[in-house]
């Protein structure tokens, strides 16, 4: 990866690139709420299992066959991964977070670095993809695919370990001993990724598809998810 590139990605990654994530804590807000995640080592713990059989899985893997089939221009099979992003959720509330954060990507990406690709798949579909699938038509012929998953899932680590800083709450420290921590989690989905089939692609984690429908009634709230 060159230093145009390592820019590009650190944009898209950064915090202040306008997905709207810092709103969202994937149901950690009630997971919180209800005791299950009192701590350091317990947020480490919930955030690296939705990295390794939940939610930032499934994306990887979805991000990873997106990007082969755009770079392949195999059209047919990016907009049926697309589709596949786009169902794949537990709950209403995490439904909206990929696709409304995707939109926003897809829409920034797009009038900032315009994209024939992008155009395309709009043109195609009449809708704006999922998170991951809008990654993945971005990054083609601009970041390389190993980069891109790496980046992708450090940047959501980091968003929902934020989020756990301000809910339970922590010092700021702790929440970069989480991030650190997790390291090894993201690289490990990112190998994992890389070698799933679509038709093996599977999530196991329950209790956050229940934390999130519990805080879709949850009386107050902090965050959309």
């Amino acid at each position: 990866m060159n230093l145009p590139q390592l820019l590009r990605l650190l944009t898209w990654a950064s915090p202040a690139f306008p997905t709207g994530a810092f709103s969202y804590s994937h149901g950690l807000e009630f997971a919180v709420e209800d005791g299950l995640v009192k701590n350091a080592a317990q947020l480490q713990g919930w955030v690296g299992w939705i990295l390794r059989h939940g939610a930032l899985y499934a994306d990887a893997v979805l991000l990873a066959h997106a990007y082969r089939a755009a770079e392949a221009e195999e059209n047919a099979e990016l907009d049926e991964v697309a589709a596949l992003a786009a169902a794949m959720r537990g709950t209403a509330e995490t439904a909206t977070e990929s696709l409304q954060q995707g939109a926003s990507f897809f829409d920034t990406a797009a009038a900032v670095w315009p994209s024939k690709r992008m155009a395309a798949f709009l043109k195609r579909n009449g809708a704006r993809p999922a998170l991951p699938i809008a990654v993945a038509l971005a990054a083609v012929g601009a970041i390389p695919l190993k980069q891109a998953l790496a980046a992708y899932l450090h940047a959501a680590t980091a968003n929902l370990i934020s989020a756990g800083v301000r809910l339970i709450p922590l010092g700021q420290t702790d929440g970069q001993r989480c991030i650190a921590a997790l390291e090894g989690a993201v690289t490990e989905t990112v190998g994992r990724a890389l070698a799933t089939a679509l038709d093996d692609l599977a999530t196991a984690a329950p209790m956050v598809d229940w934390t999130s429908m519990r805080h879709e009634t949850q009386y107050t709230r902090l965050f959309r998810s």
